[in-house]
């Protein structure tokens, strides 16, 4: 299947559940190892803080993290933040493709035309 033939609508859901995932698929694999590092970053370093408890030994793990009261509130907007901004980068990079093929079929009809 070529690209220009490849639907663009499958890179959003994999960007929703894996930041940087849509990226690889729309072949941006640089920027989408980036997005997948900073993701990843922000949901170790700062959700370290709220699952230190829960890897003592002697508390359940899953109830021990889904403790909300114990999650603090930057803990979630930074990998969301990031998350969303991955998404929005994901729709631009649509744009400029779907743009791009537009441009492309248009200088095919013209030179098919001549």
């Amino acid at each position: 299947m070529s690209e220009r033939s490849r639907p663009v609508w499958p890179a959003y859901p994999l960007s929703a559940l894996v930041a940087g995932l849509g990226h690889c698929y729309l072949g941006q694999w640089k920027r989408g190892g980036i997005w997948f590092v900073l993701y990843g970053l922000a949901i170790a370093f700062l959700s370290a803080r709220s699952l230190s408890g829960a890897l003592e030994p002697g508390e359940p793990f899953v109830v021990t993290a889904l403790q909300v009261d114990t999650v603090s509130y930057t803990d979630v907007a930074v990998p969301l933040a990031i998350l969303s901004i991955c998404l929005l980068d994901v729709y631009l990079i649509a744009l400029t493709k779907r743009a791009a093929a537009r441009t492309a079929g248009a200088d095919e009809v013209r030179s098919n035309s001549s």
